[in-house]
């Protein structure tokens, strides 16, 4: 029942974050526990090998909750600082206590401040580019000038209508197991040991490079309908682990009763 009852959390989860941005639904992995071994022998009276033996389980735990780190619908928000992966990258975000965090939310913003322009999330955080560094320009640029391109590549289009590369891109990184990776608030994620170190798109060939979608956001990959049907799954086994329990407690109170 236990078990169960981490299943149901999970899908609730999954269905309160139907509408996140950058959102992987999570699902619930279970193990059998121990066997216990009520046949000691393993031959017959004759001598002869038994083909099974008689061993009855004692229910099962949850092993893991494992994320699931697929492709998300893009929707079109035509806001020049959203921003959507496609692929298995995910945007760099600096922490205030200089850590960085991992992301597949791009709803970004321009935040004004004594540096200039800088590229942030809505809690204020700098998004980093390839290079290690906030995304930061002057305030001599208007952020209503400003275009990506998939490569994550800022231009800017100048009074004359000429179009200038700014020599900044988004810092991507991907990981090896980014089921490891520890979640935080706010979509953010944290690299562990399960997860491995991050590699920059940018600067590991091998890596098959994602695509940046300027005026885009990928919405959660939670599937509505499965995570109903799994929740009466989940419901339905507990209903019945219940009844089990009330059925034992009705044996035993039997036994008991013919003791007497």
């Amino acid at each position: 029942m236990i078990a169960q009852q981490d299943a149901v959390d999970t899908i609730s989860n999954n269905l309160s974050n139907v509408n996140t941005t950058g959102y992987k639904k999570e699902t619930v992995e279970f193990k059998s526990l121990l066997y216990s071994k009520l046949q000691t022998k393993t031959t017959d009276n004759e001598g002869n090998p038994k083909p099974v033996i008689g061993q009855v389980g004692a229910g099962v735990r949850t092993a893991s909750i494992t994320s699931r780190y697929t492709q998300g619908p893009l929707t079109a928000t035509g806001n020049t600082f959203d921003f959507a992966l496609e692929g298995n990258g995910f945007f760099q975000v600096q922490m205030p206590d200089g850590s960085v965090a991992y992301t597949r939310s791009g709803a970004f913003n321009m935040s004004i401040g004594n540096e200039g322009l800088t590229l942030c999330t809505a809690e204020g955080y700098p998004v980093l580019s390839d290079q290690g560094e906030a995304i930061t320009f002057s305030l001599d640029y208007e952020s209503s000038n400003f275009s990506i391109d998939e490569d994550g590549r800022f231009w800017y289009r100048n009074a004359d209508q000429t179009i200038s590369n700014m020599g900044v891109s988004f810092g991507v990184a991907q990981f090896n197991n980014p089921t490891g990776l520890f979640k935080l608030s706010n979509s953010l994620l944290q690299e562990t040991e399960a997860s491995g170190e991050p590699m920059l798109e940018s600067e590991n060939g091998g890596l098959k490079v994602s695509k940046i979608h300027s005026g885009y956001l990928e919405g959660s990959n939670v599937e509505t309908v499965d995570e109903m049907v799994n929740l009466i799954v989940a419901q339905r086994a507990y209903e019945m682990n219940s009844k089990v329990i009330q059925a034992s407690d009705q044996m035993l109170q039997q036994a008991n009763n013919l003791r007497s």
